[in-house]
């Protein structure tokens, strides 16, 4: 069992999105996001190597992807083992710099050698130091911060989150901002797939503490599917964050509002590696 992680309250505040209309709403930016260099942090110590099979879906079934941003954190091993005890497949989009101990980098470990259940991810190095519009506009030096997380992470595919942004990027797809094209560009190149999200579970920004309630977000995922509200048909991606959950309270929120989800058979619990139209997985 892992233990619960300390982390001061200012860590909380990060934020991954900065809203459902417009991630970047708001950012100022004066000082550079420069990526860390690859021998100032221990590389995550794993030995596993996975491998991702093709699944087939059935078509009169809703596939629903639970995803946690930003860990580890406080709140990460909370996530973890709630979705191992509730048999529901998850993925963990983390990031580099936040893996900064042995314990954190364990934590990191612990995830990715849980798959198939859970899937570890790439949400950068840096978090872009939370200055997106300077990340984004230094496309070549935000692809190195992801080329970074993906080595120090040991994650075992090319699978990406923007921070702070709901771009797409799979085989022959991409959908992208102005702001964050030419990053997207550079990273299909280089055979990555970037993920968005379809349905946020918003939290307020000085507390990290969840918005809705577990019963108004099942509302709004059945809705979302209902009107075909999603970047795939049947295809619904959920944004959450490891830190909105780190007090019991609302580690029984998250369960709540996974045990709503799960009493409609229709709906099926899949790892981010199986999205539909992913470029082949390395």
């Amino acid at each position: 069992m892992l233990s619960t992680i300390l982390f001061p309250v200012l860590f909380f505040l990060f934020g991954c999105s900065e809203g459902n209309n417009n991630p970047q709403k708001n950012t100022t930016l004066k000082k550079t996001a420069t990526p860390a260099k690859v021998d100032s942090i221990k590389k995550v110590d794993t030995v596993k190597t996975l491998s991702s099979t093709a699944i087939n879906y059935d078509t009169t079934k809703k596939y629903i992807y639970l995803t946690f941003d930003d860990g580890p954190q406080n709140g990460t091993v909370a996530c973890f083992e709630l979705c191992k005890k509730l048999g529901v497949k998850a993925t963990f989009f983390m990031v580099g710099k936040h893996a900064a101990t042995p314990h954190l980098r364990q934590i990191v470990a612990d995830i990715k050698n849980a798959y198939p259940q859970i899937l570890l991810a790439n949400h950068s190095n840096t978090h872009a130091n939370d200055k997106y519009h300077y990340f984004y506009q230094h496309p070549q030096m935000a692809a190195e911060d992801f080329y970074l997380a993906q080595k120090i992470l040991d994650i075992p595919f090319k699978i990406i989150r923007l921070p702070g942004n709901p771009s797409w990027v799979r085989e022959g797809k991409l959908r992208a901002s102005s702001l964050t094209k030419p990053v997207c560009n550079i990273l299909d190149s280089a055979g990555y797939n970037v993920i968005g999200w379809d349905v946020e579970w918003n939290f307020n920004h000085k507390t990290a503490n969840p918005v809705e309630s577990p019963e108004r977000l099942a509302r709004i995922v059945a809705k979302n599917i209902e009107n075909n509200d999603m970047n795939v048909k049947n295809h619904l991606v959920i944004l959450t964050h490891d830190r909105m959950f780190r007090n019991q309270n609302y580690t029984d929120s998250l369960a709540k509002f996974i045990t709503l989800l799960k009493e409609n058979k229709n709906y099926v619990f899949e790892t981010i590696d199986h999205y539909p139209g992913l470029k082949k997985l390395k």
